[in-house]
């Protein structure tokens, strides 16, 4: 059979956003079509699809690096149009509940400060990222900043790439030697390396939210970062697969023509041959709420709702900047950091405990069914902060919360699978992200919100009485060493019992018969056992419903306060 364009290729063959744009001051946005809706996204324009009146306008921050002044500016039209405001997991903003009538204004208004809208959706290089110390940290070795800029300003209305690519592309560079979150997840990542005594970066391609970016053998000394780019960028938009819209990401290019296939049509591109890869400089550190700076001054991790903002709060960290001479930007963590304070001190108190938390945006958009950030009220958020441990919560499985990449992940999802419950999580553990080792496993397919703490708390628990200091060492020397359903059986058989038995330290995935052996010693007396036959999948389906079918209200929910987003 041969292969067809998927339907947005068929779009753009037809007429290419930037000629679509040129209408775009005449478009009337209370009778959009489909296809106007699908060409708004390159303009960073989008809505859910069952509130056809109401908008969500997202804008780029390149490095998340926001003057205090355009972020008051961006609070003053959250305000006048009585806006919801949140950071995304790329170091962006989303302005939510614009009306329909009110899109145009807000659009050009945004787009008259130094930020911008375009290509933050659809198929584009997304804002592109990099660490919030970038340049100013004590880890800091190159600033990439200046890159990054020079990459942003390249693709930023670009007539031939302007929603152009088979797919969206997301980039991330940093020159620290530790960063605050790991950036294996993007397609393109540029990481700090050396090699003859020269710092560079080395390269890395094909992540994804649910994939590990791979190594390219390829490094690059800072300089020649751009040109890189570019032929990347162009390798992908002559070659990437514009069929089926779930084979098109660069992911899928690798799986079919190989990590050299894609080499070599980046290196048609660049002219140059490429240098072998360095040795890849990246250590694992823990960063406080307060991080001490090259220079002896201090940046300020300000935890945010969950990346929900009220115009309020940025008034005050806006004054407070441009009253100390600080600078903001915004972490991929969805957390605001101040730049540049003589002192570890901070007059503003964080709403939330958010500082290893993402959380995707939820039923804001148009894919999620959840809220997501009010779902993490089910967490037991003291003690991941206690022991820094990287959640990721999405609202589904495209996996904007990074749930693949963190210490603990979670789906938000419907389900009925256990009596009068519809709202539940998909669990996943042990991602060893910091150097891109591998993504987290599933733990289990669903868990009702109502049983999410104690199936959390319990994974903390047994963390902690293995005695390693940090959580995704624990589950790369334990976790990880033994198969899915033996860990997802063992967490059931302690819930089950009220018990925390630990498990040991392992070299490699032991046997079937080891492993049930392991649970006999300890679970001997449960009724599972009449489940575990060749496997143990039939017993955690058996023993997941014993534990958690529940009737009637969830007992577990606490009503959150409402938060004024506007003045």
């Amino acid at each position: 059979m041969e292969n067809k364009l998927n339907k947005r290729e068929r779009y753009k063959a037809q007429l290419t956003p930037i000629d679509y744009y040129k209408d775009f001051k005449d478009i009337d946005f209370e009778s959009l079509t489909e296809v106007d809706r699908f060409y708004l996204q390159d303009f960073g324009i989008f809505s859910v699809e069952f509130l056809d009146d109401e908008f969500t306008v997202r804008l780029r921050v390149p490095g998340g690096r926001i003057s205090a002044q355009e972020f008051q500016k961006v609070a003053d039209i959250a305000a006048e149009f009585e806006l919801s405001i949140i950071l995304t997991a790329r170091g962006g903003i989303q302005l939510h509940n614009v009306m329909a009538d009110n899109v145009l204004e807000i659009y050009n208004r945004a787009n008259a400060l130094r930020l911008t809208t375009w290509q933050s959706f659809g198929d584009n290089v997304r804002n592109i990222i990099t660490d919030v110390y970038d340049g100013c940290g004590e880890f800091a070795e190159i600033e990439a900043y200046p890159i990054l800029m020079q990459m942003h300003n390249y693709i930023i209305k670009n007539p031939r790439y302007v929603g152009m690519l088979p797919r969206r592309i997301s980039v991330a560079i940093s020159g620290n030697r530790a960063n605050v979150t790991s950036f294996f997840a993007n397609d393109l990542y540029f990481a700090l390396s050396q090699k003859n005594g020269v710092f560079g970066f080395n390269v890395y391609m094909g992540g994804k939210n649910t994939e590990v970016a791979q190594c390219a053998d390829i490094f690059l000394k800072p300089e020649e970062v751009f040109d890189f780019f570019k032929a990347f960028v162009e390798a992908f938009y002559l070659h990437g697969s514009r069929f089926s819209r779930a084979k098109t990401r660069l992911f899928h290019m690798i799986e079919e023509i190989g990590m050299d296939g894609l080499k070599a049509h980046i290196k048609n591109e660049y002219k140059k041959d490429f240098e072998s890869g360095g040795e890849l400089v990246l250590q694992k550190a823990r960063f406080d709420e307060f991080h001490k700076l090259k220079d002896a001054r201090f940046g300020f991790c300000y935890q945010t709702d969950f990346s929900r903002l009220t115009t309020d709060e940025i008034g005050k960290i806006a004054s407070f900047a441009t009253q100390n001479s600080a600078e903001i930007r915004f972490g991929i963590d969805q957390n605001i950091y101040i730049i540049g304070l003589n002192e570890p001190s901070f007059a503003l108190k964080s709403p939330a405990i958010s500082s290893t938390i993402v959380a995707c945006a939820g039923n804001l958009c148009p894919y999620a069914v959840w809220s997501i950030k009010d779902e993490t009220s089910y967490l037991p958020l003291e003690k991941i902060n206690e022991h820094r441990i990287q959640v990721g919560f999405s609202g589904c499985a495209k996996g904007c919360g990074r749930h693949r990449h963190t210490d603990i992940g979670l789906i938000g999802l419907k389900t009925n699978n256990f009596g009068d419950t519809d709202g539940g999580a998909r669990i996943f553990l042990g991602a060893e992200h910091s150097h891109g080792g591998a993504v987290g496993r599933q733990l289990f397919s669903m868990v009702p919100f109502v049983h999410l703490e104690s199936v959390v708390s319990l994974a903390i628990k047994l963390y902690e009485l293995s005695g390693y200091g940090d959580f995704e060492e624990y589950a790369s020397k334990v976790l990880n060493n033994y198969s899915e359903e033996f860990v997802s059986l063992w967490f059931l058989a302690n819930l089950e019992t009220n018990s925390t038995f630990e498990l040991l330290p392992r070299d490699e995935i032991g046997s079937f018969e080891y492993e049930k052996e392991l649970l006999k010693k300890e679970f001997s007396g449960l009724d599972f056992w009449e489940h575990a036959d060749e496997n143990f999948h039939n017993a955690v389906s058996y023993l997941s419903k014993k534990l958690w079918t529940i009737e009637g209200e969830d007992p577990h929910y606490k009503p959150k306060i409402e938060r004024t987003n506007f003045r």
